[in-house]
């Protein structure tokens, strides 16, 4: 199992602690969800600074982790840095989209922090957290976009564990999880639950704007 590493992140902070001048402030942001045929989407953000002390040992993209140990990392990434999970309803979803959704956690997950970065770390190719369509008068801060960020980067690392954790937790405890099994599937296009949504048809926790698999749409 590939772990992540320190060293884009602590790059990063001395280039722009010597840039601003003072220590510099930077996130690490990772989504859940993006993909599944039901819930919310959910996105994780962890802080760290030049004072921030050395990142816990074994931190990996949340995929590639037992749930066990996900869970046993919860308290090991609050205690080492500030952490926040927001989330992106269904309805957002099924009203404007998913990268509206996806903004609308990352958002509250940053309104979350105790401090203002000066920079996030997103891991993917895309920059969907910037952006007024939904946030006007909301400063967006600085975005860098890290492809793997979740397998190469502690903070991000971090963060995807946050997000999956607290996701997970979530669609377990919706009502409608033992109908379409996402005590097991969390929501994602499981045979279960593509079966499940042939028989009842869609929940009010999907995300119907979709062409949903096993459901007829005219």
């Amino acid at each position: 199992m590939k772990l992540a590493t320190p060293d884009l992140e602590q790059q990063v902070l001395a280039e722009l602690t010597e840039q601003l001048g003072r220590p510099a402030i930077i996130v690490g942001m990772d989504e859940v969800g993006r993909g599944a045929l039901a819930g919310p989407v959910a996105v994780g953000a962890v802080a760290i600074t030049t004072s921030t002390p050395e990142a816990p040992v074994g931190l990996a993209d949340s995929k590639v982790l037992r749930p066990a140990v996900r869970e046993a990392y919860v308290e090991t990434i609050t205690n080492w840095a500030p952490g926040a999970v927001g989330y992106g309803s269904v309805d957002t979803i099924n009203r404007a989209g998913i990268m509206a959704g996806l903004r609308e956690a990352g958002m509250s997950a940053l309104a979350q922090l105790p401090v203002v970065p000066d920079l996030v770390l997103l891991d993917g190719v895309a920059d969907w957290l910037t952006g007024n369509d939904l946030f006007t008068g909301f400063d967006t801060p600085k975005v860098r976009t890290v492809v793997k960020g979740d397998l190469n980067c502690t903070v991000i690392a971090a963060a995807s564990i946050l997000a999956k954790v607290a996701r997970d937790e979530l669609m377990v405890g919706l009502d409608g999880a033992d109908g379409y099994s996402w005590k097991s599937n969390k929501g994602y296009a499981s045979p279960a639950h593509i079966d499940a949504l042939s028989r009842l048809g869609p929940h009010v926790h999907h995300r119907t704007a979709w062409q949903l698999p096993g459901v007829t749409h005219e």
